[in-house]
């Protein structure tokens, strides 16, 4: 029986004496590798097209790494949400920030989708069954932590104890903007009593008050610097989930028309319904009144 051999430098693509002078590790026998650290045997292996169609691939990857964007987007709202509630909006302005940019690339992986053309989705489409992202649980605890409060959108994961208990705590919980009023009345700003302690899990409502409230720190940047740079981080945030919410209706429109949805919704028309909804209202509505 033959042994294996170790490529040399030179058929691994690099010069030996690179190589030699860089020190490289190369013997991964008994150390931690790339891979590894990466858990890459099973992320490369969770692709697991049912048809036998070539494009199934491109739609599995898609979805799969925007899951693993939204996992990090959670980790980084989360956290924001608690820095907020402890007055420490230095780190909670990085991780806001972190999110917009995030979002950011999620808008540009709809450029690759849409490569896909009416045909090659239609040839994968029966394999998919009832499933949609529709049904993502992540991105539900982000619609959750951002104040877009449905209960209706709870039922899709009551099948899971394990999915259904971060979704439901996401629903209970205050929102991103809920803590950044709280923080606001701590300041000494006027904020309602009733947007202060409130059924959480109903949808926020816009409030006079509370633009008047954010109205004093936008004509007053330099008193109340941090509270504006917050309303602006909040703006920036929304700025890009309109974008990605955008790019995701022009993405289905483009590729399966008015067709409904492999999950039962409308398809295009219901992506256009959510285009609607306004997360941070008074944050835009005090630009008119400036």
């Amino acid at each position: 029986m033959s042994t294996p051999q170790t490529p040399s430098a030179t058929e691994s693509g690099l010069p030996e004496r690179i190589v030699r002078e860089e020190s490289a590790q190369l013997d991964f026998s008994a150390a931690m590798s790339y891979g590894d650290y990466l858990q890459l045997d099973a992320i490369l292996g969770a692709q697991k097209p049912l048809s036998p169609d070539h494009n199934e691939m491109l739609f599995i990857v898609q979805h799969q790494t925007s899951e693993l964007w939204m996992k990090l987007m959670l980790h980084e709202l989360h956290a924001a949400i608690a820095r907020i509630a402890a007055d420490e909006l230095g780190p909670a302005f990085k991780m806001l920030a972190r999110v917009s940019r995030i979002m950011e690339q999620l808008v540009h992986a709809w450029d690759v989708l849409a490569t896909m053309t009416p045909p090659e989705y239609s040839a994968i489409r029966p394999y998919l069954a009832s499933s949609s992202g529709f049904q993502s649980y992540q991105y539900r605890c982000i619609e959750f932590a951002l104040g877009n409060k449905n209960p209706a959108m709870l039922k899709p994961h009551a099948h899971r104890a394990d999915l259904l208990a971060p979704v439901q705590a996401a629903f209970e919980a205050p929102s991103l903007y809920d803590e950044s009023l709280r923080l606001l009345a701590r300041r000494g700003l006027p904020i309602p009593a009733s947007h202060l302690s409130r059924d959480w899990t109903q949808p926020y409502v816009a409030d006079d008050a509370v633009e008047q409230a954010w109205l004093t720190v936008y004509r007053d940047p330099q008193h109340y610097w941090d509270l504006y740079q917050l309303g602006e981080e909040l703006t920036d945030l929304e700025d890009a989930f309109r974008l990605w919410r955008f790019r995701h209706l022009s993405t289905v429109e483009r590729i399966i028309g008015h067709k409904r949805g492999t999950g039962g919704t409308g398809g295009v028309s219901y992506l256009r319904r959510m285009l609607d909804v306004v997360l941070f209202p008074e944050i835009w509505r005090l630009r008119t009144d400036l």
